[in-house]
């Protein structure tokens, strides 16, 4: 199937990008904390990101321009709406019914029977009268000496329903952050290892997509990520001299419960990735989580070399942002939490609640439950003991 044009543009502004900068996929994937399989596809056109931030980074690596990044951001829109119109399902026709199989339609209703003009009128409401005037006369009266009696005695009338206003400053509103935040919540390990329960059988279930379209199948699907949840938050400063302090992140529990009664499904089988980017590593079976800084491993070359762990704080600018990845694992629960960002800048203090478009993450173990694999050739799923994985 031949690629859509905006595809194929937006590809090729990533390939020029890529060749501008010299480095190999794996270095820039090392900096992109994506796979080198994963940029090679950006740039081949065989998947579209979707989300504009990572594109955003490698441009910014790249040394590209304020002008070329918008072009680059409007070329990506375009190719990201083509790949949302060839992932979404055509929609089913309605079958239009033939008139021989139409239910015959109600006879129109005639005039109604004439009035009978020997029937008695019926009787005619007798108007309300209003209360007396000398009680309305009194009842002013009474008001206006109530209101007089509370001025005279400095004690303002005020309905126990009403609360007090709060006080505020004429004119004034809240100050924008000063950094811009984004975050991807349905990352796969290397881009292709990832668990979801969902509750339905196999043959209700579409085969795993590309990770690049995981939002829309796990959205159509009602999925849950099981076991483990990767987040990742991008950071950018607004200003290119005036950096924002990052000081910690922390991890917020909602809700704990026993952990969903549904199916797994895995999204490869047995793939794995060759760098594993540092992270902030959360145990949300703790009675406290924590995010822990945790070291990266790289296996592109030769040697397995570590990517050491960076904890807090961090400094971003507009040229300098900056990228946290959370990992939150479970076997015990099914959890939904949420993160906060303390930052300062200029005098400035605040904290930033990172959510799931404004709903809490959702994370739930997987112990216990029938796992399956997608069998490409067969197309379709089987459990772990047919295809001959364990685990």
């Amino acid at each position: 199937m031949p690629k859509d044009a905006a595809v194929e543009e937006f590809a090729g502004l990533v390939r020029a990008l890529k060749a501008r900068d010299g480095r190999s996929y794996e270095a820039l994937g090392r900096r992109l904390s994506v796979s080198a399989s994963t940029l090679h596809r950006y740039c081949s056109g065989a998947t579209v990101p979707e989300e504009f931030a990572v594109v955003d980074r490698l441009a910014l690596l790249c040394g590209a321009d304020e002008e070329e990044r918008r072009a680059l951001e409007a070329a990506w829109a375009e190719a990201d709406r083509a790949r949302r119109r060839a992932a979404s399902p055509a929609p089913t026709p309605v079958p239009a019914v033939s008139e021989s199989n139409a239910e015959p339609s109600a006879p129109e209703p005639g005039p109604g029977p004439a009035p009978d003009p020997t029937a008695p009128e019926p009787p005619r409401a007798r108007p309300r009268r209003g209360a007396p005037a000398p009680l309305l006369v009194a009842a002013a009266v009474a008001l206006v000496l109530l209101a007089l009696a509370a001025a005279l005695l400095g004690h303002p009338t005020r309905t126990a329903s009403a609360p007090a206003p709060a006080s505020t400053t004429p004119g004034r509103t809240a100050a924008p952050l000063p950094f811009t935040w984004s975050i991807g919540s349905q990352l796969w390990e290397g881009d292709c290892g990832h668990t979801y329960l969902v509750d339905r059988a196999p043959r209700a279930v579409a085969p795993p997509p590309v990770a690049a379209d995981s939002g829309a199948w796990a959205g159509t699907h009602g999925a849950v990520h099981g076991g483990e949840a990767l987040v990742r938050i991008t950071v950018q400063g607004r200003s290119p001299s005036d950096a924002v302090v990052l000081h910690a992140l922390h991890v917020r529990l909602v809700d704990r419960a026993a952990p969903l009664p549904w199916n797994a499904y895995r999204m490869d089988n047995g793939c794995g990735g060759a760098v594993t980017p540092r992270h902030f590593a959360v145990d949300l079976d703790r009675p406290r989580p924590l995010a822990r800084p945790v070291d990266g491993l790289d296996a592109s070359g030769a040697e397995v070399r570590k990517i050491p762990a960076v904890s807090f704080p961090y400094k971003v600018t507009s040229s300098d942002p900056e990228e946290l990845l959370v990992s939150a694992r479970t076997a015990g629960c099914d959890c939904r939490w949420y993160l906060e960002l303390e930052w300062s800048a200029g005098g400035r203090t605040g904290t930033v609640r990172i959510t799931d478009g404004g709903k809490p993450f959702r994370t739930s173990g997987t112990r216990g439950r029938p796992a399956y694999v997608h069998d490409s050739a067969g197309g379709r799923w089987i459990t772990d003991s047919d295809s001959g994985q364990t685990g």
